[in-house]
């Protein structure tokens, strides 16, 4: 009996295991790694990486036979390939942990928020109030700078001078958008001193009006199952803390 073998599916499938794969080693994904997630053989799974490479899903290094996702590779993965994921209740414990210290001025919750964004994600928390641009912080610019692919000098110089240039990055953050959160990823953000990296960005409201944005800035290689949903919690915890002060 002939088995009938939904290719597309199986493609989608197989772009989402290189895509987790390179996320979780920075290294780029043969198809040896994945085959047997599969029970197929390397060969097939070569061929249909040549295929997701021609239509703009993956890349390959030139030192390397094996593949990495392309911009428009973690595009796809993001908008049609991730299942909502909820965070875990330890980890909302923590973040609501993080806010219980009695802090009663905008400033200094504003600043603990991009603390708490940047521990929890392990990258760097950002917060901008929109009605006051003097009002930025971020944290955690560390863990972008200790991802494998910025430990070329001149990548660590961009990000850190993109971060000082407050006005540049905060233009990427207040932009108009529609929905829970906005991501962008790569080309996207319009910045080529940051085109390696991805921005997730997110509201926090008081009494039901815009007041500013959280954001989470990372690799393109970002955990974005994980960071997706801490950031929309983080929001919702924070437009709450403003509400009692």
């Amino acid at each position: 009996m002939v088995k009938n073998v939904d290719h597309s599916a199986r493609k989608r499938a197989v772009l989402a295991a290189a895509i987790n794969q390179h996320i979780e080693d920075a290294e780029p994904v043969a198809s040896e790694d994945i085959a047997r997630d599969f029970d197929l053989s390397s060969a097939t799974i070569r061929n249909i990486f040549a295929e997701l490479e021609g239509e703009g899903y993956l890349t390959h290094p030139h030192t390397s036979g094996g593949r990495i996702p392309t911009s428009r590779g973690y595009r796809y993965y993001v908008d049609f390939l991730l299942s909502q994921i909820e965070l875990l209740d330890k980890e909302k414990e923590q973040i609501i942990g993080e806010y219980r210290r009695e802090i009663n001025e905008m400033e200094g919750i504003l600043e603990k928020t991009s603390e708490v964004i940047s521990v929890i994600t392990h990258y760097a928390g950002l917060v901008s109030f929109l009605e006051r641009e003097d009002r930025f912080f971020y944290k955690g610019i560390s863990f972008v700078l200790e991802q494998p692919e910025f430990q070329d000098l001149t990548k660590m110089r961009l990000i850190v001078k993109m971060m000082e240039d407050k006005k540049r990055i905060l233009n990427i953050i207040n932009r108009d958008f529609s929905g829970k959160v906005k991501i962008y990823i790569g080309e996207e953000l319009e910045e080529p001193q940051i085109q390696e990296c991805s921005l997730i960005v997110s509201s926090f409201k008081i009494k039901d009006r815009p007041t500013g944005r959280l954001a989470v800035l990372g690799p393109k290689r970002m955990e974005y199952q994980h960071a997706i949903p801490a950031l929309e919690y983080v929001s919702d915890i924070l437009s709450a803390v403003l509400e009692k002060i």
